[in-house]
């Protein structure tokens, strides 16, 4: 099986990051990361039910926090937690995140994998006010250079600066002239960690998955460390075959 077919054959939900709710820990890096002030407006494009609402209000202290999501029960439920704490600076839409009037925002979340997502929202942060800060998770702004990076947690500053290939955008994440086994693992397992479940062998999982990821890409961009595939490479090529029937070398330009 490829791995395109076992990616297709997950729930959509998994994939898009949907169910994936991310912990209190995980969003006081990123509040940290972006520099959250009491003067900003913070605004979480697909919510969900996590807690980035409740803390950057509560410990940050934001002027303003909205989070926005298209589910109607996630959101009632957060609505209800936000109406409990009493916290009035803070609140929540059940909207499609495309449509949604985001104009006041000076801190955005965005975390989607659907590119037809992706491509409308960049649009729309073009129009946005200058400074606005927009973090990522793994993924940067399609098309876009990153202002900041700590991986998986990346930032673009508007007004967005055009990247001039697809090999200096992922340069500018990995922070390095080469990618080889030892950077793609450590990459891989800080997303991991940043996303974590209460499943320790699915993260590992996980983990192994996203390295060959990142190396196959930096392979094909010509920013792979030497010739050859490494050792640890071939292993968990191996190991995903013969253990899961899960073939990715196919995904390598020969």
């Amino acid at each position: 099986m490829k791995i395109e077919d076992y990616l297709s054959s997950l729930p959509s939900s998994i994939i898009s990051g949907e169910d994936v709710e991310l912990s209190d820990k995980t969003l006081r890096e990123i509040f940290r990361f972006a520099g959250l002030t009491t003067n900003d407006v913070f605004y979480h494009l697909g919510c969900g039910s996590d807690n980035s609402v409740m803390i950057s209000v509560q410990e940050f202290m934001v002027k303003k926090a909205i989070g926005i999501d298209n589910n109607k029960d996630k959101i009632t439920h957060v609505q209800k937690l936000l109406e409990e704490k009493h916290l009035s600076n803070g609140s929540f839409r059940c909207e499609d995140v495309t449509l949604s009037d985001i104009s006041d925002a000076t801190v955005i979340l965005f975390w989607f994998s659907d590119e037809r997502i992706i491509e409308k929202m960049i649009s729309k942060f073009e129009d946005l006010r200058s400074g606005c800060k927009i973090i990522t998770i793994w993924g940067p702004l399609i098309g876009h250079m990153p202002d900041k990076v700590d991986f998986p947690y990346i930032l673009n500053v508007t007004p967005l600066k055009k990247a001039n290939s697809l090999r200096d955008q992922m340069l500018s994440i990995f922070n390095t002239d080469c990618i080889d086994f030892a950077v793609a693992w450590e990459f891989a397992d800080r997303y991991s960690k940043s996303i974590g479940s209460k499943n320790l062998e699915n993260d590992r999982f996980l983990t192994i998955l996203q390295t060959l990821v990142i190396w196959i890409n930096a392979k094909n961009l010509g920013i792979a460390c030497g010739d050859d595939i490494p050792d640890p490479i071939k292993s968990y090529m191996g190991i995903l075959k013969t253990f899961f029937n899960i073939e990715v070398e196919h995904l390598l330009d020969h």
